[in-house]
């Protein structure tokens, strides 16, 4: 099977859009696919260009068996909705036209990045193939729910696209039960909807001992450490967990920071007008070396703002720290919490409730009974969302669609 996969993100970008992408498709190709993936130069999420790569109209490489092809876009930094909307734009115009020239069986678009979708529905109209909405965000919800988006003219254009592009894709696949229930609340058709979730790779996350040359460069030595390695975005909410951190006593609890993003400037800058002392931010980490950041973690932190949307998302933060059987300190209510509880892999604070917050450290910190409990859960969580079946989940379903496709052609 031929499969062209229009993508925003990809490695060495090391964000979750990034790393499920490239997983996937390196399964995929066990299986026998011939894949090609069109994206940008990497430069998430600073808006620059990574070291090696140059914002050419085009270029290839190969990685893993993959045919990676690179197209121009407008750059910017992950901030701003009309800046990061040029951006958006020019990789749906770019990748339409790198897609001309490729032979593909099925052609899958993944969001939050939405106008990767125009792209593969054009293509699949000049190519008369079939395409599939991979759906990793609720955009353009999202964007309103962090503030990011104002007018109701506008949200409402982008929403009737948005539905449009549902409706038309042969499949769509979902990222959790709660955007397919979404969608069906919505009037998209349940038979054209499937699930397939984050997961976590296990052959590279696995439980280690914390690495003592890491420790001593961090000074964490006797540190109880929380944890937050990702994007520092408008959705993460992480001016609270500063805010909050003001009010910790215990000296033995410290702050790990990872990442950058659109509001990682503002996140350091308010750490240290309230003077912390134990907490540490750090520059983003190459994938390869998140194990051994991640080793020395004792508590792994994954909040996002309070929101009704976010109720729908599942962080692939918390398969990472289960793989590595670090107890997740969620603050995300909905499905990412429900997971979370089922497996008792963690606990849960109720986003921006700082007392609330502040008590659920308190006791992942003090109770040595209930933190191995915790790993445990973690393990057993890992274990039901192993990338690697999770990828060939989905790959039946490009399967299906493909052979529904050909099966329909023969028919005319």
């Amino acid at each position: 099977m031929r499969i062209l996969f229009i993508a925003d993100n990809f490695p060495p970008e090391v964000n979750a859009p990034a790393t499920r992408t490239f997983e996937h498709c390196r399964e995929w190709i066990k299986f026998g696919a011939d894949i090609t993936v069109i994206t940008c130069a990497p430069n998430f999420p600073q808006g620059k260009i990574y070291s090696g790569y140059r914002n050419n109209v085009y270029s290839h490489e190969k990685i893993d068996g993959i045919k990676v092809i690179r197209v121009w876009t407008y750059i910017t930094r992950n901030e701003g909705f009309l800046k990061r909307t040029l951006d958006y734009l020019s990789f749906g115009a770019t990748s339409f036209i790198a897609g001309l020239f490729f032979k593909a069986d099925i052609i899958i678009a993944t969001s939050p990045q939405f106008f990767t979708t125009w792209a593969a529905f054009g293509l699949s109209k000049l190519k008369r193939v079939p395409w599939v909405f991979e759906l990793r965000d609720l955009w353009p919800e999202s964007i309103r729910s962090v503030g990011a988006m104002s007018g109701n003219k506008i949200f409402d254009f982008l929403e009737r696209i948005e539905l449009f592009l549902y409706r038309n894709a042969n499949m769509v696949i979902a990222l959790t039960d709660a955007f397919k229930r979404n969608l069906i609340s919505r009037r998209i058709e349940e038979k054209k909807i499937r699930v397939v979730t984050n997961g976590s790779n296990i052959d590279l996350f696995k439980p280690q001992r914390k690495d003592p040359d890491l420790l001593g460069q961090l000074g964490l030595n006797g540190k109880f450490v929380v944890g937050y390695i990702g994007t520092h975005g408008m959705a993460h909410g992480l001016e609270f967990i500063v805010d909050s951190i003001s009010d910790i006593i215990d000296e033995e609890i410290y702050f790990l920071f990872i990442g950058d993003g659109a509001k990682k400037k503002d996140v350091v800058e308010r750490a240290e007008r309230l003077g912390l002392k134990r907490v540490t931010f750090l520059s983003p980490v190459a994938k390869e070396e998140v194990p051994r950041y991640l080793s020395v973690v004792d508590v792994m932190l994954v909040p996002l703002k309070k929101s009704e949307t976010f109720k729908t998302v599942i962080p692939s933060k918390i398969f990472e720290a289960a793989a590595m059987q670090k107890p997740i300190l969620l603050g995300v209510e909905g499905q990412a919490q429900e997971i979370v509880e089922k497996y008792n892999a963690g606990l849960c604070f109720e986003p921006e409730n700082r007392k609330d917050f502040l008590d659920k450290i308190t006791r992942l910190k003090s109770d040595s009974l209930l933190y191995r409990g915790l790993q445990g859960g973690c393990k057993d969580l890992a274990a039901d969302y192993d990338r690697r079946q999770l990828a060939r989940k989905m790959y039946l379903y490009l399967q299906e669609a493909a052979e529904k496709n050909i099966r329909e052609k023969e028919l005319i």
